[in-house]
């Protein structure tokens, strides 16, 4: 099957980032894609708390979660858009890390809310506390297509395997893990995180990224760090869109799942045991 990854550099507009999302979807279906993956925070990447409450939406009002859904059925297409942030009326005020999955008819088919919050220090100028302005999720999730089952996960989701061993084990196929990573950290750990969670649990990874400088000049801004990428189940990078943004098309032969895990059974050697 063939599907594609959107790159995408938004501001913290969400009204100004949607003509050019729905055009690279729309984009992406032309060209033959059936799956089609944006990337973490799709809507608007802001660190600026007030002005996240002034432009994100709840659910049943946001405007990119609307017109992608219109994308998905005017195309046809399985659509995962990588994660929205909307409010969620909590008495804190704080957001959701969304994931949504789009079937062909328009609907949404799965949800999932980012469990691990990128709280982090990296260094003397960059640290983040995202669980200050996002409340985590609980529920690990995987949903049933036509072509396979779909764990989904979210940016700082990847460095906790077990997460993705509990998904494998529940007969996920493919796992998807939309980001918006420092390039710092990206730079170090990206692609051997992602070609880790491939090689443990014998599925193909799905990767799309925002890439570039982001924000507005009135806020400020944070830099991600692009490499939106696929991942066969024996490890292999099947793409590596580098950092301008832009619709990256690959194929997924779905019989690599079985030949990966006949190969090396981790999943089904897989023992419980005392923790020390």
């Amino acid at each position: 099957m063939k599907a594609a990854l959107i790159q995408l550099n938004v501001t913290d507009d969400p009204a100004r980032n949607l003509a050019g999302t729905v055009a690279m979807v729309c984009d992406a279906a032309d060209q033959g894609a059936t799956f089609v993956l944006t990337p973490e925070v799709t809507n608007c990447v802001s660190t600026n708390r007030a002005h996240q409450h002034d432009v994100l939406q709840h659910e049943s009002d946001d405007i990119t979660l609307a017109a992608l859904q219109d994308v998905a059925r005017d195309k046809g297409i399985w659509l995962l858009i990588g994660s929205l942030g909307l409010k969620t009326g909590d008495a804190d005020g704080r957001f959701a890390n969304r994931s949504f999955l789009i079937g062909p008819d328009g609907l949404i088919v799965a949800r999932y809310d980012k469990i691990h919050m990128f709280d982090v220090d990296i260094d003397a100028t960059e640290s983040y506390l995202e669980s200050a302005g996002y409340r985590p999720g609980e529920q690990a999730v995987v949903a049933q297509t036509p072509f396979g089952k779909i764990g989904m996960s979210i940016c700082y989701d990847m460095r906790f395997p077990l997460l993705y061993q509990a998904l494998a084990q529940a007969g996920a196929d493919i796992l998807t893990m939309p980001a918006a990573f420092s390039p710092v950290t990206g730079a170090a750990h990206w692609h051997t995180l992602l070609r880790a969670r491939a090689i443990e649990t014998g599925c193909f990874v799905l990767a799309p990224a925002q890439t570039g400088e982001h924000g507005s000049a009135a806020h400020k801004t944070r830099n991600t760090y692009g490499h939106s990428l696929a991942v066969a189940p024996w490890g292999e990078v099947l793409l590596d869109a580098g950092e301008a943004p832009g619709v990256y098309l690959f194929e997924m032969d779905m019989d690599r799942i079985a030949d990966a895990r006949r190969r090396v059974p981790s999943l089904a050697n897989r023992r419980n045991f005392a923790a020390p």
